[in-house]
């Protein structure tokens, strides 16, 4: 374990818990009830994308002791058109789309500190951060229909 892997590490298990604990209404008494298939699906998706991502960034990181950055890793990720065609995507989808949607979709829904699941899939993966949104914003979707005042009855008159 080398201190840069230990550092981002750290990193990542402070905003995965800052996205859990500025959303922990939805976990509590009056919150969104238990955990739903739907839900634990994402989360275990998340983790698996974790531990493989994680596997193969230490992997990276042992590889090129010397050059290991997010410049060279992003360098790396482009070294044929294969891996271009999914590099693009990759960035495109973590930088510009990933922030845009979980902070638009995340405000709209009412979650709070959605934009912390951007910086989560900087130090996790995007999937990571993917799966927790969406594990986050389906028990964020039960508490807002629990929570929302019952219509009023119609009169007819």
């Amino acid at each position: 374990m080398t201190k840069q892997l230990a550092f981002f590490g750290f990193l990542g298990i402070v905003s995965t818990a800052v996205a859990f604990a500025a959303n922990r209404r939805l976990f509590g008494p009056g919150g969104a009830g238990r955990m739903r298939p739907l839900e634990a699906v994402y989360y275990a998706v998340g983790c698996c994308s974790l531990v493989l991502g994680w596997y193969f960034n230490v992997r990276y990181v042992h590889a090129y002791p010397h050059d290991a950055s997010y410049v060279d890793y992003t360098k790396k990720l482009f070294t044929n058109w294969a891996a271009d065609s999914a590099a693009q995507d990759y960035t495109i989808v973590n930088v510009v789309l990933l922030p845009l949607w979980t902070i638009v979709d995340g405000r709209r829904r009412h979650m709070r500190l959605p934009w912390i699941f951007f910086v989560m899939s900087l130090f996790t993966s995007l999937a990571f951060s993917m799966a927790m949104f969406l594990g986050l914003m389906e028990r964020q979707i039960r508490y807002n229909r629990a929570s929302a005042p019952a219509p009023a009855a119609s009169s007819t008159a």
